[in-house]
């Protein structure tokens, strides 16, 4: 398992813990626990913890797309594995300012899915993020708004 593999597991422990317990649990918890499972590789903790912030601060939003593609599919209905490997895999691609690439997002959370899920987890997370890709890639590009034409002298 690569040490960004190995990142992300430890984010989809982090994210399920916080999604399971509603108690809050102190940063400096959460620091010390990813700072253990990943042996103090300051940058796979600075990944891991990345992941778990942006998709917190993104939450709303990353749901958003997930529920418009997961028809007939609530996600609070969703095995908590399975919501949390979307939430991961929908940042990366979408909300992460250093987007990783597709292909490599969801094989990252489909092996997680294999590992942490049910026997559906796999194909359940690949289907729909695969439909969350091409909706975003589908989608026409958001104009810029034009830089203002300097007067002529």
């Amino acid at each position: 398992m690569t040490r960004r593999s190995r990142a992300r597991e430890v984010a989809l422990q982090l994210l399920f813990q916080k999604d399971q317990n509603p108690k809050p649990i102190s940063r400096k918890a959460i620091e010390k626990f990813a700072r253990d499972r990943l042996i103090r590789d300051g940058d796979a903790v600075e990944f891991c913890l990345r992941i778990y912030d942006e998709v917190l601060s993104n939450q709303a939003a990353i749901d958003a797309s997930i529920s418009a593609t997961a028809e007939n599919w609530r996600i609070n209905r969703m095995l908590p594995v399975d919501r949390n490997l979307l939430r991961i895999g929908t940042y990366e691609m979408i909300h992460a300012a250093e987007p990783t690439p597709p292909a490599v997002a969801i094989d990252e959370v489909i092996e997680l899915a294999r590992r942490y899920g049910s026997a559906d987890s796999p194909g359940f997370v690949n289907g729909i993020l695969d439909k969350i890709i091409k909706k975003k890639q589908a989608a026409p590009p958001v104009p810029t708004p034009a830089e203002p034409v300097a007067a002529a002298e």
